[in-house]
C-alpha cells in the first residue's frame, strides 16, 4: 500500500510506511463528463473513489531541528488526536516513527505519524474532502504546543492527493500507452522485442502569482520494483503494488507566525481539488483507467 508514501522524504522514491488499507469497489466508474458536472467537491470524492482502487489526502509539516519524541510527549499529543477521532485507538512503533492509526478493520482509514523531522497525518478513502482536512487542520492546532514548533523551525508544509489503479501486466507499459500513445516520443521508443522496464513521469512547477507552491505530479508504476523486503508495504504482497497517481502541493518556509499554518492548509486544499478536477482526473487518472480497462 501506498497511502502514507506522497509524505514522507520529500517525493520522489519515497520511502513507504502502512496504515490500515481500505479497500473500495474498483467497478465501472461514472465518466469524466458527469464528475466535472458536480459542483460539490465532496460528491466528486464518490467518483473518485469509483474510479481508484484508493484514494487519500497525506499532509506533511517538515521542521528543520529534530522535533521533541519522549514518552510524554508523544503520549501527550495522540491521547489528545484521540479524543477527538476514537477510532485511532492503534499506537504502533515503526523502525523510525511513532503511529496512531485506525484500529484495524474500521474505516475510513486515518493516521497520524511522528518523525524526527516532520509531523505526518493522512485519511484514505475518506466520504469527503473536508473530513481529510479536519483531521490535517487538528495536527495543525496541536503541534505548536505539543511539539514546540517555532516559524523559524518549519521548513515546508505539503499537501499530497494520491490515488492507486489495480492494474495486471507490465505496468510500465500501461502508462506509457496511455500518457504517451500517438506522440513523437511514443514512436521513438516504439522498438522490436523491446518492453519497458520502468516509465515514471514527473513533472514540477512553481504556481501561484509569487511562484511559492511547488507542485508535483507523478506517476509510480512499482511493477518489477528491485526494492528490498524491508521497503516494501507491509500489507502488500510482491507483485500486487498498484499504479500510483500523486498530486503534491508544497509551500516551503516563509512564515512569520504560527497562525498562518491553518490559511496555508486552505490555500492548498482549494488549488489541490481544483487540479485534480481539472488537471489530473482528465490527464492522469482517466488515460490510465481507460489503457487499464482495454488491456
Amino acid at each position: 500500500m501506498t497511502h502514507r508514501e506522497g509524505c514522507n522524504r520529500g517525493f520522489l522514491g519515497h520511502e513507504v510506511t502502512t496504515a490500515a488499507r481500505a479497500h473500495a469497489t474498483n467497478a465501472a466508474g461514472p465518466t469524466y463528463r458527469c464528475l466535472m458536472a458536480q459542483s460539490d467537491p465532496d460528491t466528486c470524492v464518490d467518483s473518485i473513489k469509483a474510479l481508484c482502487t484508493d484514494f487519500y489526502v497525506n499532509l506533511k509539516v517538515g521542521v528543520k531541528m529534530e522535533l521533541p519524541r519522549t514518552r510524554e510527549t508523544v503520549l501527550d499529543l495522540f491521547e489528545r488526536v484521540r479524543k477527538q477521532h476514537p477510532q485511532m485507538r492503534s499506537f504502533r512503533k515503526y523502525r523510525d516513527e511513532f503511529a496512531l492509526e485506525t484500529a484495524a478493520g474500521e474505516f475510513p482509514s486515518r493516521w497520524l505519524a511522528l518523525r524526527t523531522n516532520s509531523l505526518r497525518s493522512g485519511m484514505v478513502n475518506a466520504d469527503s474532502f473536508r473530513a481529510c482536512y479536519e483531521l490535517h487542520a487538528l495536527c495543525l492546532q496541536l503541534a505548536p504546543a505539543f511539539l514546540t514548533l517555532s516559524p523559524l523551525d518549519i521548513e515546508h508544509v505539503e499537501l499530497l492527493y494520491g490515488f492507486d489503479l489495480s492494474a495486471k501486466g507490465n505496468h510500465d507499459a500501461i502508462v506509457m500507452d496511455a500518457l504517451l500513445s500517438g506522440s513523437p516520443m511514443h514512436a521513438m521508443l516504439d522498438l522490436p522485442e523491446a518492453s519497458p522496464s520502468k516509465f515514471e513521469p514527473s513533472v514540477t512547477m512553481m504556481l501561484g502569482k509569487h511562484r511559492d507552491i511547488e507542485a508535483t505530479f507523478e506517476v509510480r508504476t512499482r511493477a518489477g520494483d528491485s526494492r528490498g523486503a524491508d521497503q516494501r508495504p507491509r500489507d502488500v504482497e510482491p507483485g500486487q503494488e498498484p499504479i500510483s497517481v500523486y498530486l503534491l502541493l508544497r509551500k516551503h518556509a516563509n512564515f512569520t507566525t504560527l497562525d498562518e499554518l491553518g490559511g496555508t492548509l486552505d490555500r492548498l486544499s482549494r488549488l489541490g481539488e481544483a487540479l485534480v478536477a481539472k488537471r489530473v482526473l482528465p490527464g492522469l487518472i482517466m488515460p490510465l483507467r481507460n489503457t487499464i480497462a482495454a488491456s
